[in-house]
């Protein structure tokens, strides 16, 4: 038997039932679904120091448990001595198995490190999606905080394939993203 990651099976088991239920849709297929994660990591210092975008691809690497890729600045802009082509950042994306291990590690572990932590914010994008800053990579526990050199944020952005927010927002809460002021069943 192939092994399925709890929240892909949370996912067919007891989210389909609940939101088919809330919204009444009449087939399965229309059910909105996580379609990827994407991991975003700016290096605004890798101007002055080439070694900040190598060590944040590693880091990041770690913690999705997928080979990072750098992102490069698209055009020259003189006044953050910026040229065109330049390591400016990290991201990975992540899809199927790796995004429901990468987000049960980020709900179960991650988010419950975060330092008086009261629950993420519920702005939705107004297509479906959802952004989720972090302040600190030191939260994943990949990451060996002696070995850092500098504390690094990301933004975690959740694609979905909702049509509305509130659609949106009931798969994520089922899912278990600690939302600020729901209440819970």
């Amino acid at each position: 038997m192939a092994y399925v990651p709890n929240l892909k099976s949370k996912y067919k088991d007891e989210i389909i039932p609940a939101l088919t239920k809330e919204f009444g849709y009449k087939s399965n297929m229309q059910v909105p679904r996580l379609d990827k994660i994407i991991i975003n990591q700016g290096v605004g210092q890798a101007v002055a120091d080439k070694k900040l975008v190598d060590l944040a691809q590693q880091e990041l690497t770690m913690i999705a448990g997928q080979k990072a890729i750098q992102t490069v600045s698209k055009k020259d802009i003189s006044n953050f001595k910026l040229r065109r082509k330049m390591p400016i950042g990290v991201k990975v994306t992540l899809r199927k198995n790796n995004m429901y291990e990468f987000l049960e590690r980020l709900i179960c572990v991650a988010l419950p490190r975060i330092r008086d932590f009261k629950g993420i914010n519920s702005k939705l994008d107004g297509r479906g999606n959802y952004t989720l800053g972090i302040t600190e990579q030191i939260i994943f526990p990949e990451i060996d905080i002696d070995k850092i050199n500098k504390i690094l944020g990301m933004e975690i952005t959740f694609v979905t394939t909702a049509k509305t927010d509130e659609e949106a927002f009931a798969l994520l809460r089922e899912f278990g993203l600690p939302f600020k002021n729901i209440k819970r069943n």
